[in-house]
């Protein structure tokens, strides 16, 4: 994937060098190495110039991303993927419940990463896969895709930093109570699994999760959630040992009697974009699995 991005340097950029003009945008230590393996990557005002330059108010900073190859051992599978937004830097998939975010041992050519190598083979573009939020196989909604190694660096502090604003939609049996609260229970894996986890405030590392009660119908609570923290399961866990676990969740409350999988979406991103600025905001519908759960 190749990009150019422009910077014009005003007074207080001066006298500061390429590179740290760089960190300063948020570039991470691994893109201004691949930078300065890359001939010609950086030009100020059109002539090539290396990290240590100093800038003056005025310059053009150019920076050309160069990447050639795409990820190995993710074939180019043509699948459906519903595409909400999509720029030179990034993009937002609502995926499908059902759908993988990797290849794995026994889902190899069923994933996102699958059609999305698909989608920009057909563009004739090489396309390294880096999702930013990763979702469990069977929770559908939205998820962030990085379209090259600086808007991924950039993206990943971010959510590293918790600036990416994630919302989940829930369904659970019963009224849910109290109707809102922070679930603070440490969570770790479960012994004698390699999939699992459990609720462990000896040996397991912090987890938040911030909840409110939005409705009732059929007998059935929808919940808002959103991550403190992003530990594996950690919504569907919480939500267990709250008392409330998430109907359909095969590992953790086998209750498909309205829905054969955990009734979790992704609905709401919020977030500013790594490269401009620009607040971004993106929401999902309830897909018609969920709503039907809750149809009276």
């Amino acid at each position: 994937m190749n990009r150019i991005l422009t910077y014009t340097m005003t007074s207080e950029d001066a006298g500061f060098t390429v590179e740290q003009h760089l960190k300063h945008h948020g570039y991470s230590a691994k893109n201004i190495v691949h930078l300065k393996k890359t001939p010609e990557s950086i030009l100020v005002n059109g002539v090539w110039v290396h990290m240590n330059y100093k800038l003056s108010a005025e310059d053009e900073l150019t920076v050309k991303i160069v990447e050639k190859t795409s990820s190995e051992r993710i074939p180019p599978v043509e699948l459906p993927i519903d595409i909400v937004y999509e720029d030179e830097d990034i993009m937002v998939i609502n995926k499908a419940a059902g759908m993988p975010i990797h290849p794995s041992l026994n889902n190899y050519y069923n994933s996102l990463g699958n059609a999305l190598a698909w989608y920009f083979q057909q563009q004739g573009k090489p396309f390294i896969f880096r999702c930013v939020n990763r979702l469990d196989r069977d929770t559908s909604g939205l998820t962030i895709i990085a379209k090259h190694m600086v808007s991924a660096g950039i993206l990943s502090s971010m959510n590293s930093r918790r600036e990416i604003y994630r919302e989940y939609l829930a369904i659970v049996r019963g009224h849910v109570t109290p109707e809102s609260g922070i679930i603070t229970a440490a969570l770790g894996r479960k012994e004698g699994s390699i999939i699992e986890r459990t609720v462990d405030f000896e040996h397991g590392e912090k987890a938040v999760t911030y909840y409110h009660f939005i409705e009732e119908k059929n007998g059935h609570s929808l919940v808002s959630l959103r991550l403190g923290t992003g530990r594996t399961h950690q919504i569907r866990i919480h939500m267990k040992y709250l008392g409330f676990p998430l109907v359909g969740d095969y590992l953790y409350n086998p209750d498909t009697e309205y829905i054969s999988r955990q009734a979790l979406h992704s609905y709401r991103l919020h977030f500013l974009h790594p490269i401009t600025g620009e607040e971004m905001e993106f929401t999902s519908e309830l897909p018609d699995d969920m709503k039907a759960v809750l149809a009276e």
